[in-house]
């Protein structure tokens, strides 16, 4: 899958979804809160909680960055972001940067 794919994908569950009404702003707020079920998922596989499961904790990760990378697409495609290009471009410019 590329990230073009991604961003098919996520036009498609938005639109079975009927979450086409969401406004950028909503995206933004609901990939902020995605981003906080990361952080949760990353404390959990770190020392802060006691018996946890690191095995589910890491399948919950994994979910959990697929919903933030949903988001993401989503976000790139309500203001009309082609990613894979940018992603092109700021791959370029990173290439010759120091650090």
């Amino acid at each position: 899958m590329n990230i073009k794919d991604l961003q098919e994908q996520a036009n498609e569950l938005k639109s079975k979804q009927n979450w086409d009404g969401h406004t950028l702003e909503h995206r933004a707020m609901f990939l902020v809160t995605e981003v906080g079920e990361v952080i949760e998922e990353v404390l959990k596989l770190s020392s802060v909680y006691k018996d946890v499961d690191q095995d589910e904790a890491k399948e919950r990760l994994g979910m959990e960055i697929y919903d933030v990378i949903w988001n993401l697409c989503d976000l790139a495609n309500i203001v009309g972001i082609d990613l894979e290009t940018t992603f092109e471009k700021k791959m370029a410019i990173n290439r010759g940067r120091k650090w």
